[in-house]
This record gives C-alpha cells, structure tokens and sequence, in this order.
C-alpha cells in the first residue's frame, strides 16, 4: 500500500472512530475463514457431504438382515356373494367374516447371486361370524429362497459403483470448500477495488479542488489562461461525478461481500491489501500427479467406466428371465389355537418360472446395440474430459508463473508511478509542468494502482484454483485431502 493510500485509510479511520462507528479490519485470510465456516454456499456443501454419507450407509444397509412384521389386523368383511348351487342355479348369500394374517420374516440378500434368503413365521385366523367358526392356521418355520437364475444383479454392481460413489462425494466436499475459498477471493477482491476506486476518486477530489483554487489564483493575477481554469473545473467536476459513483460501488461491493460471508453485523468493513504472497516452486508432474491422485473426477472417470459395463451387462440379461422359488416349513390348521402348533406338517414348495422371448423382432438385440453404443460414446467422452482436465493444470501452471511475474512487475509499476506522480505535482506547484501534464501522470497512477490490485486478484485466485484441481497445498507442502 503506497503512502497517500495507507494516510488516507488512517484518516478514514479515525474519521469512523469520531462518528462512533465501529470499523472491522479484514484480511484476505479472515475473510477466507468466515467464508468456510459460515457462508451459505459452505453450509450447502456441508449438507451435500452428509446426504452422501447417509446414501452411503443406506447401500450398506441393502446387504444386511431385515426383521419385517407384516399383518392384516383385523381382515373384516360383510357382503353378499354369488353361489352356484347343484342344480345349476345362482343364489345369493350373506357372510360376515374376519380373516386376519400375522408373519415374522427375516430377510438376508444374497449379494453373489442377487436372491434372497428368508425364515418366516405365519398365524393366519378366519373367523365366519353367522356360522360362528373358528379356524387357524400356522406355519411355525419356513425356509425359503428367491433366486432369478442367469438375471441381472444390482447388489454385484453396486459393490463396484457405490464405493466410488462416496469416495468421489467426500473428495468433491473438499474441492467445493476451496471453491468457496475461491469465491471469496473474488468477493473480497470486488470490495478492495470498490475500496481503492473510492479513495482513489476522494484523493483526486480534494487534490482537483486544491489545483482549482491554485489556477484560480493565477488566473486572476493572469499567469493563466482562462481555457486552463475551465479545464481544471471540469476535472473538479468529474472528480466530483466519480466519487458519487464510487460511494454507490463500494456500498454494493460491501453488501455482497457481507452476503456471501454471512456477515450479520453493522461495522463497518475496512480491507487490507494482501501483499504478502507465499513462495513456492510447482513442478508440472507434480501438479498432475497430485491432481490424478487426489481429485474426484476421476473418481467419477472410473465409475462411469463401470456404470457404461454395468448398463451392458444388464440389457443382455434381461434377453430371457428366470426365478427359482424353493421353500420348505412346517405347518398346521387347527379349530383350536392351543393346538395350532402342535404336530406341524412337512411344506414343501419348488417353482421354476421362465420367461422367455421367442421372436421379439429384434428388441433385444437393439437394446443390447444400444448399450453398447453407449458405453463406446462414454469412453470417448471419458477419454475427452481426461485431456481437457489434463490440459486445465498444464495451463493453470504455466499461467501461474506468468502471474508471478506479473504481480512482480505490477507492484514495482505502481510505486514508480506514484514516485513520478509526486515530481509532476512539485513541479506544478513550481509552475515547470502544465495542467495537462500533472493530469496524465495521475491517470498512470491510478491506473497503476488498479493493475497492482488486479495482479494480486488474479494470482490468488489462480493459487486457490490449483488447490482446488489438484487438492494439493503447494505453499505448505500437504494434501488437502488424505482418504481414509
């Protein structure tokens, strides 16, 4: 921060403190942090993380046992039925019954096969209401399998897909934070030049106020031309125009900086110039090494690869379907519940059911065509995102170092501006140099200065954007992420 700036911003301080105002001083990195523990985007990354987790263990929970009560409690019906009787003729007759079913199941999936395996229990009673009977009846154990044979198995595959699925969430988690980082580089960077715009137009204000009342001052001892005196007046005016403007600028720059940081309180905001930039080299194979090693994407890359196989593999099973139900209880009916358990009776059940195509005109061969379409289209688009990610780090860091330099030469610039601004303005005073000459040297330093501003946006946001592609921490030598 060059010298009139910084004696601007202790003014504007203490001018703050006298009108009993409170004046919150943030760095780059204060507001970095309140960004990542409180702003609305980092608390929507936070909920997508636990959405994930809680999809995790709900996949999870697919391969475990299952203990169901199931139950018609109570099965009441009343109305009148048709009945054939034995000459022919149709009668209708009342009923009022209650028919209630109770069953116990515990169900373990199969995930190499893709059946099921249950052990269930049933009561089953009937109760005829208008003939007042009575009837149970009981399976105390059955057995059973569910198994499509030769069928598509989602448990197989979800074992392959899943896994990544949550690794990718928790890594893109960690990449959406350093995106929120980024962000408010951004933020913050609007405000600063919204911050440096205004004390740039109020320095000029009063400093086209002070030449004024100077050319003034010649024009009526005539040393100067009434032309110069306008032409000093109308860059007070201007000076005048832009400082209105940059009031509103930095208003609108604070409140979207509050906003996106979830500022609640009033203070006021007052930045500082984050010109301490850490020092580090970044070697080109480290970069995508780290990038290849650490980032989501190809987490994603490599699941989609297997959801493309997955997609074929289903559309040739469902060429034909087949399911084996096998069961095997015991079981009894009784009048009586205290005897419907007792002397149970083998049960024993075997279905096999076939569902097979045997002209489909071709419905199965171009779903299969259609699958495998598909996965060739997404290899080729895998092996595109690859380059264009690739390509994306190779750019960043060479661009990097440019922005280094850059922000090198940049800096040197603005304070030999400022330096050639304060000659032109002695010279002035003494009346070596004109107007028009003092004018082009303070646009350069202005100009300058906003360049310098704009060295130090671009170099950061371009250091949190390689920490978020590589997930990597070149500055302090550490992975931003470490799986578990």
């Amino acid at each position: 921060m060059n010298k009139i700036i910084f004696l601007l911003f202790i003014i504007g301080l203490f001018a703050f403190s006298a009108n009993g105002q409170n004046v919150n001083i943030l760095s780059l990195t204060d507001a970095i942090m309140l960004s990542r523990e409180q702003s609305p985007a980092s608390k929507q990354a936070e909920t997508r993380k636990k959405n994930s987790y809680w999809q995790y263990r709900t996949y999870k929970s697919n391969y475990n046992p299952q203990l169901v009560l199931r139950g018609n409690l109570p099965g009441y019906n009343r109305d009148y039925f048709s009945n054939r009787l034995d000459d022919g003729s149709i009668v209708f007759q009342s009923r009022e019954q209650i028919n209630s079913t109770l069953n116990l199941g515990l169900n373990q999936p199969i995930a190499f096969t893709g059946g099921n395996l249950s052990v269930n229990t049933n009561l089953n009673y009937f109760n005829d209401i208008q003939q007042d009977l009575d009837r149970f009846n009981t399976t105390l154990v059955n057995i059973k399998l569910d198994q499509p044979i030769f069928g598509y198995n989602p448990l197989k595959w979800d074992r392959r897909t899943e896994p990544l699925r949550y690794e990718e969430s928790k890594r893109n988690y960690v990449e959406q934070m350093e995106f929120v980082s980024r962000e408010s580089v951004r933020y913050f960077f609007d405000f600063l030049d919204a911050q440096i715009n205004y004390q740039i137009a109020d320095f000029n204000l009063t400093n086209n106020d002070t030449i004024y009342k100077i050319e003034e001052g010649r024009y009526n001892i005539g040393t100067t031309s009434k032309d110069k005196l306008l032409q000093v007046e109308l860059q007070l005016l201007r000076s005048q125009q832009d400082v209105t403007q940059a009031q509103l600028d930095l208003q609108t720059a604070s409140q979207k900086l509050r906003a996106y940081l979830a500022i609640k309180s009033s203070d006021t905001l007052q930045l500082i110039l984050p010109e301490s930039i850490p020092k580090f080299d970044i070697l080109m194979q480290d970069a995508l090494m780290y990038a290849k090693m650490n980032r989501s994407d190809y987490i994603e890359f490599e699941r989609s690869r297997i959801e493309a196989e997955r997609d074929v593999a289903e559309a040739r099973k469902q060429r034909f379907g087949a399911n084996l139900v096998a069961s095997y209880g015991l079981n009894t009916a009784s009048d009586d519940f205290d005897d419907a358990y007792a002397n149970p009776n083998d049960q024993q059940r075997l279905d096999i059911g076939l569902a097979v195509p045997i002209l489909d005109w071709g419905r199965n061969k171009a779903r299969i065509q259609t699958a495998l379409a598909n996965q060739q289209l997404n290899q080729y688009v895998l092996e595109q995102d690859i380059q264009n990610f690739e390509q994306e780090i190779i750019t960043l860091v060479r661009r990097f170092e440019v922005l280094r330099n850059q922000l090198q030469i940049a800096k040197k610039s603005d304070e030999v501006a400022d330096e050639r601004y304060k000659v032109a303005q002695n010279r002035y005073l003494t009346g070596k140099v004109g107007i028009t000459d003092l004018n082009i040297a303070l646009n350069e330093k202005d100009a300058a200065k906003r360049s310098y501003t704009k060295a130090l946006r671009d170099f950061w946001i371009a250091y949190f954007d390689l920490r978020r592609l590589t997930l990597y921490d070149f500055a302090n030598k550490k992975l931003l992420y470490i799986p578990d």
